[in-house]
């Protein structure tokens, strides 16, 4: 099955063309929907699938006409649908009972909703379950509420959308504003005399490459001083400093002073003895390391 099989009549005819187009295909009977299915699904009969896919294009452009408020073009959301339509006919199982419109519901949905969700604004919509949920009920819900101008809504309209949703009330109020902002091309000049555009104002406030080598060679810089300086300490001093200044979670006075069968103030000594070593090391290592560069 390919797309053209469902577009053969597609809406590029002009919609109202199409539409009285796609009235000419008869609806199925039950026993024929079921016999046709089981044609495509065993026998693989593009024929079959044909007259499935085209008995339903009328649904397809019913469910299409519920999208319409979304400022895209009407003829797009329909051939979208089309696609969820014959994805559902490839996977339709006639024997389950059910009928093919029950089922091919979701897929058209999904493909619209789809469609929708990049078309409409990649920048301005998220793609979480319970975005995507107030992206499609938002409008349904103010048009209910008569609340369908431009604008923030209402504290107890918020309050009601959020309730209904399951949504929080910032979400709803957020949303609302996406919904009724226009998008501005980041093309879009400053200036009359076309110097200038809105993205050349915009900052990328993440590391450039530079920046981040140079953390990056600091760091391992770090780690060799440190790795050299341990060496210069005595095993039982390089375990306490290890356990006492390196760790997430410090060893205590008290566990190492059992652990040496030492007193907690001796322990403390050695500590601050070995951070001392450890910071002369480090330094030494340092001016070594400037005399031979110089």
């Amino acid at each position: 099955m390919t797309r053209a099989l469902a577009l053969n009549v597609g809406p590029e005819l002009g919609l109202q063309r199409y539409l009285t187009e796609i009235r000419k295909f008869p609806m199925l009977h039950k026993d024929e929907e079921y016999m046709l299915a089981k044609r495509w699904r065993e026998h693989e009969d593009t024929g079959a699938a044909e007259k499935l896919v085209t008995s339903h294009l009328r649904l397809v452009a019913k469910m299409a006409m519920g999208y319409r408020g979304y400022g895209l073009p009407v003829a797009e959301v329909i051939s979208e649908g089309n696609i969820g339509l014959m994805q559902a006919v490839k996977k339709f199982d006639p024997e389950k009972g059910f009928r093919l419109a029950t089922y091919a519901m979701w897929w058209i949905r999904a493909a619209i909703q789809e469609y929708i969700l990049h078309s409409w604004s990649l920048v301005k919509m998220g793609t979480t379950a319970a975005q995507k949920k107030l992206f499609f009920n938002l409008r349904r819900l103010k048009a209910q509420m008569s609340a369908l101008e431009e604008g923030d809504l209402q504290p107890e309209q918020v309050a009601k959308i959020s309730h209904v949703l399951q949504v929080p009330e910032q979400d709803v109020i957020s949303m609302n504003r996406r919904l009724a902002a226009a998008d501005n091309s980041l093309n879009a000049p400053l200036r009359a005399d076309g110097e200038g555009e809105w993205q050349d104002w915009l900052v990328d406030e993440s590391d450039n490459q530079e920046q981040e080598l140079a953390e990056h060679q600091d760091m391992s810089n770090r780690r060799e001083l440190l790795s050299g300086a341990l060496k210069t300490l005595n095993e039982r001093e390089r375990h306490i400093l290890i356990e006492r200044r390196l760790k997430e979670e410090p060893t205590t006075l008290e566990e190492l002073s059992q652990h040496y069968n030492i007193s907690r103030e001796r322990v403390r000594q050695i500590e601050v003895r070995a951070f001392e070593k450890l910071q002369k090391s480090m330094k030494q290592q340092i001016m070594e390391k400037r005399l031979t560069i110089g």
